[in-house]
């Protein structure tokens, strides 16, 4: 076993050198950054919308649900390409299974429309 322990050493030398490189780029910049504060520079700021109260608000619900739903979907949708990619050799059998896969997702959505997951007017 140890005689193949040696196959394993690039793998260790190119682990080593990127945590070295993360180390040595993160320690630079606190070193030669620059270091001077104010209210401004150190006022929180995203996306080109100043900060207006806590960032410990609480969000909707329905907030993450979408973003679950978009994940959920997203990964769903993923299913259709090798089936694209080999649909002349899964036949009939692969377009009757891709059919109930279909079937399913379309039996979702139409659940999550029915129960007004997507309606964004506040409760």
């Amino acid at each position: 076993m140890a005689a193949h322990m040696h196959a394993y050493l690039p793998i260790l030398i190119l682990a080593v050198v990127a945590v070295g490189f993360v180390a040595l780029t993160t320690l630079a910049s606190y070193w030669l950054g620059p270091k001077r504060h104010s209210e401004v520079k150190d006022n929180p700021f995203e996306c080109g919308i100043a900060s207006v109260d806590n960032a410990r608000t609480p969000f909707s619900v329905k907030y993450f649900l979408i973003a679950i739903l978009f994940v959920l979907f997203d990964v769903e949708i993923i299913f259709f390409y090798p089936w694209a990619v080999n649909f002349r050799a899964l036949g009939w059998t692969g377009f009757g299974q891709m059919a109930c896969f279909v079937v399913t997702v379309v039996i979702g959505f139409a659940y999550i429309v029915k129960n007004r997951v997507f309606d964004f007017e506040k409760d």
